[in-house]
């Protein structure tokens, strides 16, 4: 399973992005996805994850609000919704895809927010 993030770019604060990730060779059935981000000089931090199950969904307090999760049509799509950006959500974004006892990364994708 391989799965590959797009969508990220340049953006000045206050603006939107729409994450995609896309797995080739599985459908996301019974998978948690997670995003995560990864600014220069800081550790990975996640910023929401849903259970594909049944669409349970959850946010760190510092997204809450402005990133939203959901579901593509296609089985193997998941997106996240970045609103209301700031300077601080500068990062590369990465999809996390685990399906017990397996765990996927993407590559990651770079969100640049400009003041």
């Amino acid at each position: 399973v391989q799965l590959v993030e797009s969508g990220g770019g340049l953006v000045q604060a206050g603006g939107s992005l729409r994450l995609s990730c896309v797995a080739s060779g599985s459908a996301f059935d019974d998978y948690a996805i997670g995003w995560y981000r990864q600014a220069p000089g800081r550790e990975r931090e996640g910023v929401g994850c849903v259970r594909i199950s049944d669409d349970y969904t959850s946010y760190p307090d510092s997204v809450k609000g402005r990133f939203t999760i959901s579901r593509g049509n296609a089985k193997n799509t998941v997106f996240l919704q970045m609103n209301s950006l700031k300077t601080e959500d500068t990062a590369v974004y990465y999809c996390k895809g685990v399906y017990y006892p397996y765990t996927y990364w993407g590559q990651g994708t770079q969100v640049t927010v400009s003041s």
